[in-house]
């Protein structure tokens, strides 16, 4: 196709006294002249409404069908939408209606099912942040569906590549000697290297399958979340049919819930599934975004992930597989990435909010052309201004009402909570969540940290909010792994972490516990590895944290070694009971449970193959098909027994006529622990749970009780013994768990005597129940 005339550049009027910056009054703006001087077809357009945003078919009242476009483009000159052909023939109908910088208008005859783009006219001015290129067709940030993928040739940019010989650029007029790098516009067109969007039908019969009533609405406190990839989760399923592995629905068939279930999860947290983009870097090394944390579109669910199309079908195959997991009992949590897109940097791309309004929608540095990164991935989105906290929350709020979807996971949240430099727990962001009456019912759960200055915020959320907290993290690791220099910080993980969430009105369930997520090493990679191995990411092993406070067991990487493989397995059990006996909420990862591996790579993010798939095949080994069924009696164990997911923090002070505490902690010679005992190094800490004391009351209004349990953790590499705390706190000790022992099928375990002493196998949990006189 034609680049555009040199006229597209910018009318005059927007230079104009009184309009600084080139920015317009409100008021309507006659079409470029440039589409029909192009030779492309014209096709006119009605007023139509500035509302809603994006793409909506509806029938007149005349009753003509087509579509109602709306675009907000704070500043632009001009805006036509792109209809394209199934060949790529494109037709250009210029939205002349401006109201509040909304651009809009209704096309008769455009009904589901069409592709369309948007180009946006105005002021070329990097110097100024203003980069406005109609020669870049642009993805509606509303689009619900998109078609195609990015390929990121040099047409995609807005700006010529200064790597790049000018007579690459022969369309480029005026050429300079020497130019700054993003400052000269590309004007090569970009419609055939880019995906476009796609005009959804909406089903109103759909709105009102989320009822309330549907879903399964989880306690928080009950709650167990599994994190998966859509994509990773199902690929070599051998129960899923070949067609569907890789898709949503190869999520939603039978053979995946049925593990699921039998796991006993109650959500499942799902990587990216927003339209996203491809790094550059990585196309060009053979490799693909494989985690999506590199969204473009936020209402559209990621085309690559559908078995039954992209014309619009991924929507109906999304919103199935929602109802199947919430048949099942699950709930479905979606992490979103809102604090930056895929336009990366002033190198980047020109995909959709930069050539729609580049300052509008991203924080600009002091110098105009640069951008405010506060997520390592070269934008961060302006959450302050109004149109981009519509946009979010508009998002949001389609994916819970319109999707079904039960709450969401925000990447590097402290980014979202920023005002105008730091982070703000008053920001707009958070302010607006709190008071919507949609969103503050869903589960929200915030990654408290980003890479800016004072980013880090574990504990700081308001209490809407749950938290990745990575102090559970980094205490359970390097408490099992003979790190910890005393128990102090571990008590306070294992126990709710009530020195982070005791504040505001905040539960115990503000901390998600997670001992491994998709970044970093799985869990049998960390009990494998004690370096990072990411070489197949072709980044020279640089990429990926150093910090892995890992224990390779006496070899690195895989070996024949039985008794190096046998104590990895029983690490293994030692960190996942550990995890499902800790107040809060767990998380595990998918694979976790029947020992996947990732070779010791820390950072898959762009292993798009059998590195990054959970590799079903090991729970054909009965030892990694023990460790699954250990998670599944683990969590059975927790969902029957409210002390194990308790509602409130611990007082840990005498109750009741017997002066027993509803938390107590022990020595190994069964005696309570003193301030100095917390201080001293130890390798050994039991843990005393009482069911007698819940302060919570069931439906009737009944007080909660339960049974009473002692938590044994013993990380030392020798046996060891531990006194059994006498009366008043037990007569007689049911052992439960010993993941000193790989099978735990086996009938319940020997009874022990309230103050006898009992052998701990080395490295070791020991989970007792308090006997029933």
């Amino acid at each position: 196709m034609s680049s555009a005339p040199e006229q597209e550049h910018l009318p005059e009027q927007a230079t104009a006294a009184g309009e600084p910056n080139g920015h317009r009054t409100d008021a309507p703006v006659p079409a470029p002249a440039a589409a029909s001087a192009a030779g492309r077809p014209v096709r006119p357009a009605r007023p139509g409404s500035p509302q809603p945003l994006g793409a909506r078919f509806r029938v007149g009242a005349d009753g003509v069908a087509g579509t109602n476009f709306a675009l907000w483009a704070g500043g632009a000159e001009a805006v036509e939408v792109c209809l394209f052909d199934e060949d790529g023939t494109e037709t250009r109908c210029p939205l002349g209606e401006l109201t509040h910088e909304i651009w809009h208008g209704f096309v008769p005859g455009v009904l589901p099912g069409q592709r369309y783009g948007f180009r946006v006219h105005g002021r070329w001015d990097p110097w100024t942040g203003a980069r406005w290129n109609p020669a870049k067709l642009l993805l509606d940030p509303y689009a619900r569906a998109v078609d195609g993928d990015f390929g990121f040739p040099i047409e995609v940019d807005g700006h010529v590549r200064d790597s790049l010989p000018a007579e690459v650029y022969g369309h480029v007029r005026d050429w300079p000697q020497q130019h700054v790098a993003d400052t000269v516009r590309d004007d090569r067109d970009s419609a055939p290297y880019v995906p476009k969007g796609v005009v959804v039908h909406d089903d109103a019969a759909d709105h009102d399958e989320w009822a309330d009533d549907r879903r399964p609405k989880t306690p928080w406190a009950d709650s167990v979340i599994y994190e998966l990839h859509v994509r990773g989760f199902t690929m070599r399923h051998p129960g899923i049919p070949e067609r569907l592995r890789g898709t949503y629905a190869g999520l939603a068939h039978p053979a995946a819930l049925e593990h699921l279930t039998r796991l006993g999860v109650t959500a499942v947290e799902l990587l990216p599934v927003h339209q996203f983009a491809h790094e550059d870097h990585l196309l060009r090394r053979g490799l693909k975004n494989y985690w999506g944390y590199n969204s473009i579109g936020y209402f559209a669910p990621h085309a690559a992930y559908s078995a039954s199309g992209t014309r619009g079908q991924q929507v109906g195959e999304f919103r199935r597989m929602v109802r199947a997991l919430h048949d099942a009992g699950i709930e479905v949590i979606l992490d979103v990435v809102y604090n930056h897109t895929a336009e990366a940097g002033e190198l980047g791309p020109t995909l959709s909010l930069r050539g729609i309004d580049n300052r509008g929608y991203y924080r600009l540095q002091a110098d105009p052309r640069r951008y405010a990164d506060y997520t390592g991935c070269g934008n961060t989105l302006h959450v302050v201004q109004p149109n981009v906290l519509r946009l979010i929350t508009d998002s949001l709020r389609y994916w819970v009402t319109e999707m079904g979807v039960d709450g969401f996971r925000f990447d590097l949240a402290a980014a979202l909570a920023r005002s105008m430099h730091d982070v703000d727990m008053l920001s707009p962001f958070l302010a607006v969540i709190a008071q919507d009456p949609v969103l503050r019912r869903v589960k929200l759960i915030a990654e408290p940290w980003d890479v800016g200055s004072g980013g880090y915020q574990v504990g700081a959320f308001p209490p809407l909010w749950t938290e990745w907290n990575d102090r559970y993290r980094d205490a359970v690791r390097d408490f099992w792994r003979g790190a910890l220099p005393d128990v102090r910080d571990l008590g306070y993980r294992l126990s709710g972490s009530s020195d982070l969430y005791a504040w505001g009105g905040r539960r115990p369930y503000a901390s998600v516990n997670f001992v491994t997520a998709h970044d970093g090493f799985t869990l049998r990679d960390l009990v494998s590895y004690e370096q990072k191995h990411n070489e197949a990411n072709g980044e020279g092993n640089r990429d990926g944290t150093n910090d892995n406070r890992s224990w390779n067991c006496g070899a690195e990487g895989e070996t024949d070694d039985p008794r190096i493989n046998a104590l990895r397995r029983r690490q293994l059990r030692n960190l996942l009971t550990t995890l499902l006996l800790s107040t809060g909420v767990p998380m595990l990862v998918a694979g976790d449970e029947m020992g996947r591996t990732q070779g010791g790579n820390n950072n898959a993010y762009c292993q798009d193959n059998e590195t990054g798939w959970v590799d079903w095949s090991l729970l054909e080994d009965p030892g990694w098909r023990a460790l699954t069924e250990l998670v599944s009696r683990l969590i059975a164990l927790r969902h029957a027994h409210p002390v194990l997911r308790r509602r409130a923090f611990f007082s840990g002070r005498p109750q009741g006529p017997d002066g027993l505490r509803d938390l107590a902690w022990f020595t190994a010679e069964g005696r309570e622990m003193t301030e100095q005992d917390w201080y001293a190094p130890t390798a050994t800490l039991g843990m005393y749970l009482s069911g007698r004391d819940i302060p919570q009351r069931d439906e009737r209004g009944e007080p909660v009780t339960d049974d009473s349990f002692l938590a044994v953790l013993h990380a030392d590499p020798e046996p060891g013994s531990f006194t059994l705390p006498g009366p008043p706190w037990a007569a007689e000790y049911e052992l439960l768990v010993d993941t000193a022992r790989e099978d735990q099928s086996g009938p319940p375990g020997t009874r022990h005597a309230a103050g006898s002493a009992c052998r701990v196998p080395a490295r070791s949990v020991l989970l007792f129940r308090i006997a029933q006189e």
